[in-house]
């Protein structure tokens, strides 16, 4: 079984991937160029080499697996047309980011970033605005392992969690679920809104001027899925307004965030660099990941982590 890895694992976790019968073809993704040594490779753990490599020069490619949660880097067309399984990274980052969410939430809540203005300034002065999280309610767009991660710690806090997710399906540590045809009416009783959902075509601006502007006022908002989930001229407009009180935001439709994007200069809005899945656990997890399915995958048994991409998760 001939895998090429474009990611860097140690010398230990190569041998043990080859350990389990797998001639491994190391290739650095960022100076990824196609080699006949690649043609008949069978399988593939990547991050995003799409761009680098045509994967329909690779006749025998039956499986891949990412080593990102994200799928809209995958060419869908192509991947359908070969009958390409795809698995992804999905559990790898949920940790780290579902305490970045409630990081963020506290902050935004509790006032921090004044308190740290005025701390830099030697400023004493005390702040009685500041607000509890608890009894509040907070919505997720998106339901998978990341917003469990993070609804499961806002359980101890008290809230009110509500889901939104593609079918309205239960799902573990939240009070209520929701399809996303009823979001409209959904937004309105939420004082928190965390965007947590893959990025696919059905997602794209699915947070419009519409959506915005049926938020409760003064609703805070936190985003760590994908920049264009959110129509962000919208978005710009509602914090302006005061429509969203805060908003703390990981991921942008354009990264690097551009120098002129008014975002930059907004006192209501907490930037950070997409930085929300950045952990001292995650190479470890995401290796784990990678070796449980391609022992899985060797030995004939079913995949974890498996993508439906008509679905688009």
């Amino acid at each position: 079984m001939k895998t090429l890895i474009t990611f860097k694992y140690t010398d230990n976790e190569f041998k043990s991937l080859e350990d389990l019968g797998y001639e491994i073809i190391f290739k650095d993704e960022k100076d990824l160029s196609f080699s006949q040594d690649m043609k008949n490779i069978d399988t593939m753990v990547c991050f995003d080499p799409f761009n680098k490599i045509d994967i329909s020069m690779f006749p025998n490619l039956k499986w891949i697996q990412l080593l990102s949660a994200g799928i809209n880097q995958v060419p869908v067309d192509k991947v359908l047309k070969q009958n390409i399984t795809i698995t992804n990274n999905r559990g790898g980052y949920s940790i780290p980011i579902a305490e970045w969410i409630v990081l963020k939430t506290l902050e935004m809540y509790k006032n921090s970033r004044e308190f740290y203005e005025r701390q830099n300034s030697k400023v004493w002065k005390m702040d009685t605005s500041i607000l509890e999280i608890y009894g509040k309610t907070i919505g997720f767009i998106g339901t998978g392992s990341i917003a469990q991660e993070a609804a499961k710690r806002f359980k101890g806090f008290g809230m009110n969690i509500i889901g939104i997710n593609a079918s309205g399906r239960e799902t573990k540590y939240f009070d209520q679920c929701f399809s996303v045809d009823k979001i409209n009416e959904v937004v309105k009783q939420l004082d928190i809104i965390v965007i947590a959902a893959p990025y696919t075509e059905a997602t794209h601006h699915l947070i419009d001027k519409s959506i915005l502007n049926n938020i409760k006022d003064g609703a805070y908002l936190v985003n760590i899925a994908r920049g264009s989930i959110i129509d962000e001229k919208a978005l710009v407009q509602s914090l302006k307004s005061g429509k969203i009180k805060k908003a703390a935001l990981d991921v942008f439709e354009i990264e690097p965030l551009p120098k002129d994007s008014p975002l930059w200069d907004m006192e209501n809005v907490a930037i950070s660099p997409h930085n929300s899945w950045a952990s001292e656990m995650n190479k470890r997890r995401r290796y784990k990941i990678a070796y449980e399915n391609m022992k899985r995958y060797i030995n004939k048994k079913e995949l974890i982590n498996v993508i439906d991409l008509k679905k688009g998760y």
